[in-house]
């Protein structure tokens, strides 16, 4: 376990480094053809201090702007103590930095971790799973989230937020400047080759979003499970929430499709993710994770 672990972690390490150089070509190469198609080397500079600017936000914010597209709110210790003491205590055991916690007002049961580093980590909990969860059960859902952060699952799958969304809208402005003006003559090989290009780029960009999506593999999940049991040491607790979270099929009430595989469950709805799991599901059928936890 210890070696398939540290391998896992230089292994996101890499993946994040990936992805935002991906960006970076991304980016470079379609400020390229703007400024060669207007003939204005400044577009260029532009979309080269862009990715530069993005990279970076990616980086540092992106665990901001998961928590605005989430909904959620910190915690207080006050009102949520039970949960506070639960991530204290479960921090302690993993030899990790205390994370700042959040709760989603949500009747869907469901969590995810987020932050850059252990040091700048964030473990949020919706209401709906605090409702419904016994404490161990509640201790094997945090466990499993401070094992995202101690496996550096999130730092790829947080830039990857970011990343994913930008490259999306970088294809809605392509396609809009080739409708809406941005042809010096509409009867040259020039705009041929751009209108080309836009519906390329424009087909391609949310391929290239799954993709990246799909490069954070399923089998984080199955090793957060397992680190997560080791963490408890009473598997069953994962392995009953999991199967609580799975029987409320019904989709979270504020969703996002950029921050749907953070989760520890489908937010569309558990039933939904069960169907199609698969090669192109964001998380792995709970039946397997529970068979793994317990041997049932």
């Amino acid at each position: 376990m210890s070696s398939n672990l540290y391998t896992h972690q230089s292994q996101n390490i890499t993946k994040t480094w990936i992805l935002m150089s991906m960006f970076f070509i991304v980016v470079i190469g379609l400020g390229w053809f703007f400024s060669y198609y207007y003939q204005n080397p400044s577009i260029l500079y532009f979309f080269v201090i862009f990715s530069i600017v993005m990279n970076i936000t990616s980086f540092w914010f992106s665990h901001k702007i998961v928590l605005t597209l989430a909904g959620a709110k910190e915690a207080q210790k006050a009102e949520y103590y039970d949960l506070y003491t639960i991530v204290e205590n479960l921090s302690i055991t993993a030899g990790l930095p205390m994370p700042k916690v959040y709760v989603v007002q949500d009747p869907a049961p469901n969590a995810f971790a987020t932050g850059r580093d252990k040091k700048h980590a964030v473990v949020a909990v919706t209401t709906g799973l605090l409702q419904i969860l016994e404490k161990n059960e509640l201790e094997g859902v945090i466990a499993h989230e401070l094992s995202h952060i101690g496996n550096r699952d999130m730092l790829v799958s947080t830039v990857a937020v970011v990343l994913v969304g930008f490259v999306s809208i970088l294809a809605d402005m392509f396609m809009r400047s080739m409708l809406f003006g941005g042809s010096r003559d509409n009867d040259n090989k020039g705009a041929g080759i751009l209108m080309i290009v836009g519906i390329i780029f424009t087909i391609l960009s949310p391929i290239f979003a799954m993709l990246l999506q799909l490069g954070i593999s399923r089998k984080r999940e199955f090793l957060a499970d397992a680190s997560g049991a080791l963490l408890t040491r009473y598997p069953e607790g994962l392995a009953n929430a999991l199967k609580k979270i799975s029987a409320y099929s019904r989709p979270m009430q504020k969703q996002s499709k950029a921050i749907a595989h953070l989760y520890i469950a489908d937010p569309k709805g558990s039933k939904v993710g069960q169907k199609i799991a698969g090669l192109f599901a964001t998380h792995p059928p709970v039946e397997a994770r529970v068979k793994a936890l317990t041997g049932e």
